[in-house]
């Protein structure tokens, strides 16, 4: 399965850049876990943050910065086969997890609930 991990990135860091990196290392902290179980995991800011890069954004939330961040992640739910919400206040994973589920995929909110692949 192609799963996407969803949480905090940007919600409570008040654009702090440092909590924004420990966001997006918790997140990253879920990938092997869930590449050793079989599938493969994604997290939108690995695709999402080279494009706002490339879009010229210059900080958090202009133009360019809205305009990729979540878009990316909700385009690449219909790719996916399955979303990982992992704890923690997000608007952005809150609106993941609604549109996985509105398009009929499984919601695990624990990596223990991701079976393993043969």
């Amino acid at each position: 399965m192609l799963i996407l991990i969803a949480g905090p990135y940007r919600g409570g860091t008040n654009d702090d850049p440092i909590l924004m990196k420990r966001n997006l290392d918790k997140l990253e902290s879920f990938a092997l876990d869930i590449f050793r179980k079989g599938h493969i995991p994604f997290i939108g800011e690995w695709m999402a943050l080279p494009l706002i890069k490339l879009a010229g954004s210059t900080k958090v939330g202009d133009q360019q910065w809205e305009e990729i961040q979540y878009p990316v992640a909700h385009r690449m739910l219909e790719k996916c086969d399955a979303v990982l919400r992992i704890q923690g206040a997000s608007k952005g994973a809150d609106e993941d997890v609604r549109l996985a589920k509105e398009r009929g995929l499984k919601v695990y909110y624990d990596i223990a609930e991701i079976p393993v692949e043969g």
